[in-house]
């Protein structure tokens, strides 16, 4: 039997974390493939979790850690630390010397890691590619991964066409979904009532699932966005909604944002704020609340295949793929306040969730395997460009 492939996984976020949960259990499953799992970012940082506990804690054990020490959130700072990655991926590498690195998104940290496989040699598959998202330096992230990256699994037909209009080899774009469908058509979820246990509030009205991310491309500061959101949750009867905020990224002026809600929740009893649920208890939220409010792409991705409405606030999202699901409104209280009240009468019966229907993980291991019968990934390497017709 030919020796398996060896994929090295990146992960460093909550988020990307949950997207791969069913491609990391379908690659330890697959006699083709091995599994090498690198853990970065967030997951190592106390004021984010330390979610790297709950990495081990499903099942994964985790062969490198990278730290890239994200002791602030300036733009040098989040400079810093992706030359600190980049570094830290160098020797993980170089010791662990993976076949094939899968990377999903477009985070600093992901984009440290692709810089390292390419000066190392180490052909890289991403996935969610070719999505625009015009309000962060992500859109760059991406585009920049993506012109790095040798097989690319796409989460819709039109980011499957921007791929291929950067020239790459049509052969290795392949349209998969996103994974992170795959937990909700596979895992049950919490009921209300054990989800009213877990946050510590009774759940008995109206319930808002919000998260707000740094735009980090938009020129209204931030923190006054976080503000105007805050101002419209405020006009809300607390007596009958619930809310329940889950924190920013580790993106230029996130801590910042962190301290407002936790300011805010402080002396609102209706309210509760977690730095990270996990993705079963995260989904779950999603699923019982009436509307999720902010500008995180879980709003996007994953919160039409649970017919929940979302409000999707700001540019953050701009230009990405939509269900009609979504309302769209300015980061502008009296906007907010509207669209959620919108967002409660909006009928999401019959919503179709334009990034697929929850087999994407099957899809992308199959293809991985498909890489495992080369003669070796190295022959990835050399890439061409290819022209559209």
């Amino acid at each position: 039997m030919p020796k398996p492939l060896v994929i090295g996984v990146v992960t460093g976020s909550r988020a990307d974390f949950g997207l791969l949960h069913g491609v990391l259990k379908g690659i330890q499953a697959s006699p083709q493939l091995d599994l090498q799992l690198f853990v970065t970012g967030m997951h190592l940082a106390p004021e984010f979790g330390e979610t790297w506990r709950t990495i081990e804690a499903e099942g994964f054990p985790i062969d490198q850690k990278i730290d890239l020490h994200l002791s602030g959130d300036t733009p040098a700072d989040i400079t810093r630390a992706t030359g600190r990655g980049v570094i830290g991926f160098a020797d993980a590498f170089e010791q662990s010397r993976p076949d094939l690195v899968l990377v999903l998104g477009d985070r600093f940290e992901i984009l440290a890691a692709v810089q390292a496989c390419l000066l190392a040699r180490i052909p890289v598959a991403h996935i969610a590619g070719g999505d625009t998202t015009e309000g962060a330096v992500d859109e760059s992230i991406r585009h920049a991964i993506t012109k790095m990256a040798h097989v690319h699994l796409v989460t819709n037909a039109e980011a499957a066409h921007r791929v291929r209009q950067m020239g790459e080899n049509p052969a290795h774009i392949h349209l998969t979904g996103s994974p992170g469908i795959d937990f909700i058509v596979t895992h049950p979820l919490l009921t209300r009532d054990q989800l009213a246990t877990l946050v510590g509030l009774p759940l008995t009205g109206r319930l808002l699932a919000v998260t707000f991310h740094p735009a980090t491309l938009d020129p209204i500061p931030q923190h006054t966005q976080m503000q105007e959101l805050l101002t419209a949750l405020d006009t809300l009867d607390p007596a009958e909604t619930s809310i329940i905020f889950t924190m920013s990224n580790a993106d230029a002026e996130g801590r910042a944002l962190m301290a407002l809600v936790t300011e805010f929740t402080r002396t609102r009893p209706h309210t509760r704020a977690f730095t990270s649920l996990g993705q079963t208890n995260y989904l779950s939220l999603m699923a019982h609340a009436d509307a999720v409010v902010g500008n995180s792409s879980s709003g996007l991705y994953e919160a039409p295949t649970l017919k929940t409405p979302t409000v999707n606030i700001g540019d953050r999202q701009k230009g990405r793929l939509q269900a009609s699901s979504v309302i769209n409104c300015p980061a502008e209280s009296t906007a907010i306040a509207r669209a959620i009240h919108a967002a409660y009468q909006l009928d999401t019966r019959e919503t179709v969730n334009p990034y697929g229907n929850g087999d994407a993980s099957t899809k992308i291991i199959a293809v991985l395997e498909a890489l495992a019968t080369l003669p070796s990934p190295s022959s990835l390497l050399q890439k061409h460009f290819h022209p559209l017709p």
